[in-house]
C-alpha cells in the first residue's frame, strides 16, 4: 500500500472509474460508490469521508425535486399544460417543431427532462398522425428541447447541481438559481433557431407514425405516466403548480433561513401530504442512480483535493498548454471533453469527474473557476449526438423509427454551435478575474 503515493492511487481509482462509465459494465451508482470505498481502504480518505456524500445538502435537495417532478406527471399537470401548448400551434410542421421544443424547455427547467419527452410524445405523434406528418420529423427536436431547458436553472439538470457542489465544496461562492439563464436561454434560444433553419433539413422523414404512436404509449405506461387515478383532478393538478412556483420563487429569493434542499424537501412533503402523490409513487419517483453517483463522486472529489491528485492533473493539462495557458483556450478545451464524454455516458457522471478537476485547474492558473465550472456542466448537457447520450434521446429513438446516425447527422453540427456561442459567452458572463 505504501508503494504507490496517494495521488497515484487516486489517479488510477479515478480513470478505472472514467472506463467502468463509459462501457457501463456494472452499474453507474455501483461505479460511483465502489470507487469512494477502494480510496477509503487505501487510506486515500477517511471511513468517514467514504459515505460522506450521503449526507450532502445537494443529495436531500435532489430527492425533493425528483418527488415534485413526479407529482407534476402523477396528477397530469405536465401533460395538461403540453398538450394545451402543442395544441394551439396548429399542425404546420414548423410551428409544431417550435411548440414541442418551447414546453419541452420550460418543463425541463424545473422537472426531469425525461419526464417532459415522455409526457409530451404521444402528443406530438398523435399531432403528427393527424396532420400527415413523420413522428421522425418531430420527435428528436422535442428531446433536444428538453435537454436545452435543463441549462435554465440550479434544479434544471443534475450537473448544474453538480457544479454548485463543487464550487461549495472548494470554497467558491455558488451559482444562484436563475444565474444558469444567462447562459441557459440563449443556447435554448440557438437550439430552436437551429433546428427550425438547418436542423429540419437533416432529420429523415419516415413515415412510421400508427406504429410510433403504439411505441410513444408504450414507453408512457412502463414509465408509470398513465393510468393513475391521481391524473386530470383539477385540484390535484392546481395544488402541484402552485407548489412548484412557491418552491421555485423561495429558491429564486435565495433567502439564508431557507435552504434550497429544506425549501424542496417541504415541498415534497406538502404535495405527498396533500396526496398529489403518493409515498410509494415519491419513493419510485427519486432517481436513485443520481442520488447514489452523486453521493460517491463526492468522496472522490475529496480525494483529488487532498491527495494532491486534481493539482497533478492541472500541473499536467497546463505544461501541455504552456506556462501561462489562455483561459479561454482551458474553457474551450473542457467544453469539448464533458460534450465528448457526455455523448456515451451519464451527463452526471461527466460533470461529477471534470468539475473539481476543472476547478484545479483554474486555481492552478490563478483564475475564478466558475467560467469553466459553467462551461463543464452545460456542455454535459450537450449530449444531442448519439442515441444514449442522454434519456430523451433514447425515449424517441424507437418511436421516432431513428438509427444512430440520424443523430450524428442532426445532433453534431448542434454540439459545435453551443460549443462555439457557449465559449464566447461563458467568459464574458463570468469573467476569469471575477
Amino acid at each position: 500500500m505504501d508503494i504507490l503515493s496517494p495521488a497515484a492511487l487516486t489517479l488510477i481509482v479515478l480513470a478505472g472509474m472514467a472506463v467502468l462509465f463509459v462501457t457501463e459494465v456494472i452499474p453507474l451508482a455501483v461505479t460511483a460508490m465502489s470507487g469512494a470505498i477502494v480510496l477509503g481502504a487505501f487510506g486515500v480518505i477517511t471511513p468517514q469521508q467514504v459515505f460522506s456524500g450521503l449526507s450532502n445538502a445537494t443529495v436531500v435537495l435532489f430527492a425533493g425535486m425528483f418527488v415534485i417532478g413526479t407529482a407534476m406527471f402523477q396528477t397530469g399537470l405536465a401533460q395538461k399544460i403540453g398538450t394545451a401548448v402543442v395544441r394551439a400551434s396548429g399542425t404546420g410542421e414548423t410551428n409544431l417543431m417550435i411548440a414541442a421544443m418551447l414546453i419541452a424547455a420550460a418543463l425541463s427547467s424545473v422537472s426531469s427532462n425525461t419526464g417532459a419527452t415522455a409526457a409530451l410524445m404521444p402528443v406530438i405523434v398523435g399531432i403528427c398522425a393527424a396532420a400527415n406528418i413523420s413522428a421522425s420529423r418531430q420527435l428528436m427536436p422535442l428531446a433536444f428541447g428538453a435537454g436545452l431547458g435543463g441549462t435554465i436553472t440550479l434544479i434544471g439538470t443534475p450537473p448544474n447541481i453538480i457544479g454548485n457542489a463543487a464550487l461549495k465544496a472548494a470554497g467558491f461562492p455558488v451559482f444562484g438559481f436563475f444565474e444558469f439563464a444567462r447562459i441557459g436561454l440563449p443556447i435554448t434560444l440557438v437550439g430552436i433557431l437551429y433546428m427550425v433553419f438547418i436542423g429540419k433539413y437533416l432529420l429523415p422523414g419516415r413515415q412510421n407514425t400508427v406504429e410510433a404512436a403504439a411505441k410513444a404509449d408504450a414507453v408512457l405506461r412502463e414509465i408509470g405516466e398513465s393510468g393513475n387515478t391521481s391524473q386530470n383532478d383539477r385540484r390535484k393538478m392546481f395544488i402541484t403548480g402552485a407548489t412548484l412556483l412557491v418552491v421555485i420563487g423561495v429558491m429564486a429569493l435565495d433567502i439564508k433561513r431557507f435552504p434550497l434542499e429544506m425549501v424542496a424537501v417541504a415541498g415534497a412533503i406538502f404535495l405527498v401530504l396533500t396526496r398529489c402523490v403518493s409515498e410509494k409513487q415519491a419513493y419510485q419517483g427519486i432517481d436513485w442512480v443520481t442520488i447514489f453517483l452523486f453521493a460517491g463522486m463526492m468522496p472522490v472529489a475529496v480525494a483529488l483535493d487532498e491527495s494532491g491528485a486534481g493539482q497533478l492533473i492541472a500541473d499536467t493539462v497546463i505544461s501541455i498548454v504552456g506556462n501561462n495557458p489562455s483561459p479561454y483556450i482551458l474553457c474551450t478545451v473542457l467544453f469539448l471533453l464533458s460534450t465528448v464524454m457526455t455523448q456515451f455516458m451519464s451527463n452526471t457522471a461527466s460533470a461529477a469527474l471534470l468539475c473539481p478537476i476543472g476547478i484545479s485547474i483554474a486555481k492552478g492558473i490563478g483564475v475564478s473557476p466558475h467560467a469553466v465550472v459553467m462551461s463543464i456542466v452545460i456542455a454535459a448537457s450537450c449530449a444531442f449526438a448519439t442515441p444514449i447520450g442522454t434519456p430523451p434521446n433514447t425515449l424517441v429513438l424507437g418511436p421516432g423509427s431513428y438509427r444512430f446516425t440520424d443523430y450524428v447527422r442532426v445532433g453534431v453540427p448542434l454540439v459545435i454551435i453551443e460549443m462555439i456561442l457557449s465559449s464566447i459567452l461563458i467568459p464574458w458572463i463570468w469573467p476569469f478575474n471575477g
